[in-house]
């Protein structure tokens, strides 16, 4: 026994003596340095994870669904088991690098029949055996065993990172659905509040016409526009119904009736403040980002492997224990035995495969390089993309509210006019469309403004650090 541990001993000692796999060394990301752009005023973290979804999203109703989404969603749930998968495919990786001990008991009862020609007689023979010991072990002197182990746990890490990704992109999707449900959801109260106005509208040119005091052409565009509010209000009801299957979809149950929202909130989500000049390093810790270099670390891991391939390997058979002709003589002194079985592998030719494997790992690792830095550039990209929207939404949103204003004071003047004979319903009635488009816009702008929010958690990974 005493023999079987030192030997098990000395193999873990010898192995991993050399590993062969490149140093690894972080690509440098193929962006500019920072973000220049106007900064804006609004919550400001102290480190890039440090707000979590709960206190960054303000609605309680909003909370409320994504948290159901958290624990309901599918995708999540696959991206959290394929966590535990990857979690066990490492572990029975990394367990190749240490013997595996195991005990072996046995009997053997053996007749030999009796032999006429020597005369001997039929002889019954007995063996009992009890051994521990290990078998196939291979000492990992060029860390091949090792650099398996580092790209399974790369892989267990690209996973882990997937999963954050995720579930940042389903706070964002979910909440993304939920506005557009709240945006349309106004949409159809003002098509049905614009479709009653234009009946009334219509019903009083009806009557004005049979006693001849509106002409015909009054009358025919007062029923076009009840037409076009009655195409309107089928549509938004149409996408109300679209959008609440699309958010039961990503909460992956029905949304209870008390969290759907009737209209678009003033501030949904905090304003991230972002300071004039924002460093693109923060992208380093954007999940995805994270999981591309994972993928990049386990690559570089298989070539030290490839490389170990050209190399002899040695593998150990050993054990230790008792054997006897009796089970009562199995542990009484001098029944010990014990075995040592080392094995060589010298690779010598096997047609090139060695060195196709060591090129096709090389590649791999070229790949996971331009993977990588592609990532980066698609945040870099992201973020560019929603600062510059937020530069300018403050200055729009003003712009579009003083234009409904100014729209709802045409319109009113314009059906005075009409109501004392002064103008005609056309000129009313264009009117009233231009009050209508300016709040239709109004609601979309609003929407894009909270989806603005939003969209800057979700490409900073979750948030930025302030310093």
């Amino acid at each position: 026994m005493r023999n079987t541990t030192w030997i098990a001993g000395l193999a873990i000692l010898l192995g991993g003596c050399v590993n062969l796999a490149p140093d690894y060394a972080r690509p440098a990301a193929p962006v500019p340095s920072a973000w220049s752009h106007h900064a804006s005023q609004g919550t400001t973290q102290d480190a890039a994870d440090a707000l979590d979804w709960r206190s960054f999203i303000m609605d309680a109703r909003l909370r409320e669904v994504i948290a159901l989404a958290l624990a309901n969603n599918r995708d999540l749930r696959v991206a959290v088991l394929s966590i535990e998968k990857a979690r066990a495919r490492y572990r029975i990786q990394d367990a190749s690098r240490y013997p595996s001990l195991g005990v072996a008991a046995g009997s053997n009862i053996a007749r030999t029949p009796a032999d006429r020609a020597s005369g001997s007689a039929a002889t019954i023979s007995r063996n009992q055996n009890v051994q521990l010991g290990f078998s196939s072990y291979e000492l990992d002197f060029f860390g091949r065993l090792k650099n398996l182990s580092t790209a399974a746990q790369a892989s267990y890490q690209f996973n882990v990172e997937m999963q954050r990704s995720v579930q940042i992109s389903l706070v964002a999707e979910v909440a993304g659905a939920w506005l557009t449900l709240a945006a349309d959801n106004e949409r159809l109260l003002l098509a049905r509040d614009t479709l009653k106005s234009q009946q009334i509208s219509y019903d009083l040119s009806q009557r004005s016409h049979a006693i001849g005091s509106t002409s015909g052409l009054d009358l025919s565009t007062a029923q076009a526009s009840v037409e076009a509010a009655q195409v309107d209000l089928g549509e938004f009801t149409s996408r109300v119904q679209q959008d609440l299957n699309a958010l039961n979809l990503l909460a992956g149950t029905a949304v209870p009736a008390h969290l759907l929202p009737d209209s678009v909130p003033q501030a949904s989500a905090e304003l991230l403040a972002t300071p004039a000049e924002l460093s693109s390093d923060l992208l380093l810790q954007r999940p995805d980002v994270l999981a591309a270099e994972q993928s990049l670390i386990a690559a570089n891991a298989d070539i030290g492997a490839a490389r170990a391939a050209f190399f002899p390997s040695i593998t150990l058979t050993a054990g230790g224990g008792a054997a006897s002709s009796s089970l009562a003589g199995l542990f009484k002194p001098g029944s010990g035995a014990w075995s040592f079985l080392p094995s060589i592998n010298i690779p010598i030719f096997n047609a090139g495969r060695n060195r196709a494997s060591l090129d096709a790992a090389k590649v791999s690792k070229e790949i996971e390089i331009a993977n990588y830095e592609k990532a980066i550039q698609v945040a870099f990209r992201e973020v560019a993309d929603a600062l510059a929207e937020r530069a300018t939404l403050s200055q729009r949103l003003g712009a579009q509210q003083r234009l409904a204003d100014a729209s709802a004071r045409s319109y009113r003047l314009s059906e005075a006019r009409y109501r004392s004979g002064i103008d005609s319903y056309l000129n009313s009635l264009v009117a009233e469309r231009s009050w209508y488009g300016a709040r239709q816009s109004l609601i979309s702008l609003r929407l894009l403004e909270q989806n603005n929010r939003i969209n800057l958690y979700k490409v900073m990974g979750g948030g930025w650090s302030s310093s």
